[in-house]
């Protein structure tokens, strides 16, 4: 079948970036709290999002979290911890961009100031072996939820002023922290060579599911989105793939976040 030059696919149709939703976070975590009978209350002014699940069962296994008596989500638990003498708020298992997007509007309208997502990623290019984090700068749009958002175009990106907050205070730490680009993706089985070459000549890093849509919303909403890729994998392709190291890297990422915090906090009023 041909198709148009001028054809526009339903996901670019009918956006006005600059209309509000009818249909709202604050709205839909009102007659959640109602029917759950859940108090009303804070969520940390500091959250994480935990793709793979890994921070939360560890801190869970080792009695360092609580459930947050708040949180209101349907679909999600909040858990409470310190660390580094800062508060968190951590969510696991909001899998792809839809998802931490959907927990992103309710954590900010909830009381969070600063979202730090840390997901794990396959490697495009070979920085080293895995595994090592990326502070994502920009994140290719091949996912749905960021065109709901913004305009097309080809990348997100992180805030600059957080950008450059965040340059040079990972030197010491134990698991190398690389800065770039990475390829959010909606379908993880359908990384083709072809798509995986074309993401290599654009100098990408690695592959993940969320950094596009988390940006795409803190740029239209005016939040705090830091998004971390934790580069664990080569695609499965080579014997003993997806080790992330000790407590399943939950370690070395939570030194990563608490970093991460300390430098934010430090330039809070």
């Amino acid at each position: 079948m041909r198709v148009s030059s001028e054809y526009r696919p339903p996901i670019l149709r009918d956006k006005q970036y600059d209309h509000a939703s009818l249909f709202a976070a604050e709205n839909l975590l009102r007659e959640a709290r109602r029917q759950k009978n859940i108090p009303e209350g804070p969520v940390p002014s500091i959250c994480i999002l935990d793709p793979d699940g890994d921070i939360v069962r560890h801190l869970v296994a080792t009695h360092q979290a609580k459930l947050n008596p708040y949180w209101a989500c349907y679909h999600t638990e909040l858990y409470n911890f310190e660390s580094a003498g800062i508060k968190f708020g951590i969510i696991g298992c909001a899998v792809g961009a839809s998802f931490a997007v959907l927990i992103a509007e309710e954590l900010f309208v909830s009381g969070c100031q600063l979202l730090i997502s840390v997901t794990s990623a396959g490697q495009i290019l070979p920085k080293q072996p895995p595994p090592f984090f990326v502070l994502i700068e920009r994140a290719w749009r091949d996912e749905g939820t960021s065109y709901h958002y913004l305009p097309p175009s080809d990348y997100s990106f992180l805030d600059r002023e957080l950008l450059t907050m965040l340059h040079d205070v990972f030197s010491k730490l134990a698991t190398p922290v690389y800065q770039g680009a990475t390829w959010t993706t909606d379908a993880p089985f359908r990384e083709t060579a072809v798509a995986i070459e074309s993401a290599q000549s654009e100098n990408i890093l690695a592959v993940e599911m969320e950094a596009a849509a988390l940006y795409a919303f803190a740029q239209a909403r005016h939040q705090a989105v830091i998004c971390f890729a934790h580069v664990t994998n080569q695609m499965g392709n080579v014997a003993g793939d997806f080790e992330k190291g000790e407590a399943n890297g939950s370690r070395d990422a939570l030194e990563l976040i608490a970093t991460t915090a300390r430098v934010w906090l430090s330039r809070q009023g």
